[in-house]
């Protein structure tokens, strides 16, 4: 091989060698990227969110016909203030917690409620899963403040 042509694939080698694990990295990179960006989307369930509902259907009601049972209705959750559901009897703690319910909010309070509003009476331990945190957000606030499931 002569030596002029030698020179050359040794230096195509070593772009490549120098290269190429930057390029794959950088891809692998983007692709991570695109699949967590995709994630929260995946982890919205509705279905998924009203059996996690279940949970809730000994103290809470929703839906067109719901009432206050050991806690309030959740008819229209999505944007409503903490403690102001007419004819629930709140503890001080919910009704003076600031809280506007909302994706955030809702699922740090339900994470573990009795850190998020100290003094509330609720008794639930909490929903440690994300993703089924995400899904019952996603049953919850389907519904308007009627009970109705929102278009």
């Amino acid at each position: 091989m002569p030596a002029k042509l030698a020179v050359q694939y040794r230096s195509a080698f070593v772009i490549m060698a120098t290269f190429m694990p930057r390029l794959l990295l950088a891809t692998l990179t983007v692709a991570a990227s695109l699949v967590t960006m995709a994630a929260p989307g995946w982890a919205q369930d509705v279905e998924a969110g009203e059996k996690s509902f279940r949970k809730c259907t000994a103290c809470h009601d929703i839906g067109p016909a719901a009432q206050n049972k050991l806690g309030p209705r959740l008819n229209g959750l999505d944007g409503r203030k903490s403690g102001s559901i007419e004819g629930y009897n709140y503890t001080e703690a919910n009704k003076t917690s600031g809280i506007t319910w909302s994706d955030a909010e809702f699922k740090d309070y339900i994470t573990d409620p009795k850190v998020k509003i100290p003094k509330t009476k609720m008794i639930f331990a909490g929903i440690k899963n994300e993703r089924e945190r995400n899904d019952l957000w996603a049953y919850l606030k389907q519904f308007g403040a009627d009970g109705k499931i929102k278009n």
